[in-house]
């Protein structure tokens, strides 16, 4: 016998009990059905998690105050300003890797415009600011160095704050607001980047240029800088010998002692995103190893129907074998069987696991991104499975004696 007709009457073999293979591939459909549908799960969790990070930002580093201790009590970092104006110019100006940096100074304020009023974050920055945090305008633009220099009464608000003085999705370029009973012209609405990394709306906010904060909203500390300094690296390789070059940097201009701990801090949102995407990945491969079982189960199935079989055809194997079969036509012949009923329910598997992560996606709002790789990777194990497990059965009936099988009742 040929492949072709070992394969065709292996397949028709599986057709006479159809109820029965589908019941045998029912552990491999769920194996590769549960599979799939985790991993897509998971890697849709660690796309939204890039996103989110992505939308802060791409080569982001924060720098912040250090933390003031009075009576043994220590405040949070940015408690104590440490951070001076001279510290922006200079980590402009002395290090390789950084390609822009601003300042950031946040308040909380009462905004007025068209008669409505809304509590927001106010934030004091420079031009660069937008460009180290990737943010574009839906109408407008940013502010100027020549804003920033004159504490020109200007504002770029966010679409959330535009929303409730305005109106969804209104064009309030060149309208006036007041920021505690301060008039601005509104001169840019920047797009919408939703939800940040860190929970909040990042849309809930009102810029305007830095000098302008310091001296109308916030009120100056001199040379001190309260808030934070934001850092963009020239790349995303660069990122940590950039926190590296600032760390120095800083810890030389506020002379501190080689036994003393830094008075700021450094932060990178991509170690962050880090930390959350190996999490997530964690829970997908926790996930997709107890999918796994399944697939084993369903092997252990597959063996079992294979043993059950082997036993009822014992004559048609005999038969077989006297009209001149060999030992190696009969292993071939339920190997083929074996990996056929594990494809079948590898296929099976894929599309279910496909219908999972839409239904998933749809009705409750998950992300999911299904892989082609771990597609293949899902067939793939499905059909080493049907060789794995399939193998002993039909080693036991290439092993059976002629004379024996036909005479077996």
């Amino acid at each position: 016998m040929n492949l072709f007709s070992t394969f065709r009457v292996a397949v028709l073999a599986l057709l006479l009990n159809k109820m029965r293979s589908f019941l045998t591939v029912l552990g491999i459909i769920i194996g590769v059905g549960s599979v799939i549908a985790m991993v897509a799960i998971g890697e849709g969790a660690k796309a939204e998690v890039q996103r989110a990070f992505d939308k802060m930002g791409t080569n982001l580093l924060v720098i912040r105050s250090g933390s003031a201790q009075t009576s043994g009590v220590r405040g949070g970092a940015g408690s104590q300003p440490t951070l001076l104006w001279t510290d922006v110019d200079a980590i402009r100006k002395e290090t390789l890797y950084v390609t822009k940096v601003a300042p950031s100074l946040r308040q909380s304020v009462q905004i007025l415009g068209e008669g409505k009023n809304w509590t927001t974050s106010a934030e004091g920055t420079t031009p660069e600011y937008f460009e180290i945090r990737n943010w574009t305008f839906q109408y407008g633009g940013p502010f100027n160095e020549q804003d920033v220099t004159t504490k020109a009464k200007v504002a770029v608000l966010g679409g959330t704050v535009v929303d409730n003085l305005f109106g969804n999705g209104a064009d309030a370029v060149g309208s006036t607001v007041r920021i505690n009973n301060v008039p601005f012209e509104v001169i840019g609405v920047l797009a919408r980047k939703g939800q940040a990394a860190t929970g909040q709306d990042a849309d809930d906010v009102v810029m305007v240029p830095a000098g302008t904060f310091a001296a109308k909203v916030q009120g100056g500390l001199r040379q001190y800088l309260g808030g934070s300094i934001y850092v963009g690296a020239a790349t995303p390789d660069d990122t940590r010998r950039a926190q590296a070059e600032i760390t120095q940097l800083l810890r030389a201009r506020h002379k501190l002692r080689d036994d003393e701990p830094d008075d700021f801090t450094v932060s990178s949102l991509a170690e962050a995103a880090s930390a959350r995407q190996e999490g997530t990945e964690t829970m997908t491969r926790l996930l997709a190893g107890i999918a796994l079982v399944s697939l084993l189960v369903g092997g252990i199935g597959i063996m079992n129907i294979m043993l059950v079989s082997v036993t009822e055809r014992t004559r048609e194997i005999g038969l077989r074998m006297a009209i001149g079969a060999r030992p190696g036509d009969i292993l071939i012949q339920f190997v083929i069987e074996a990996v056929v009923l594990a494809s079948v329910g590898g296929l099976l598997g894929v599309a279910l696991g496909f219908g999972v992560a839409t239904y998933l996606s749809s009705e409750f709002g998950w992300a999911t991104k299904i892989d082609p790789q771990i597609v293949a990777l899902a067939l793939g194990s499905s059909a080493l499975v049907g060789i794995g497990f399939g193998l002993y059965p039909a080693h036991k009936a290439s092993r059976l004696d002629p004379i024996q099988a036909l005479r077996y009742e």
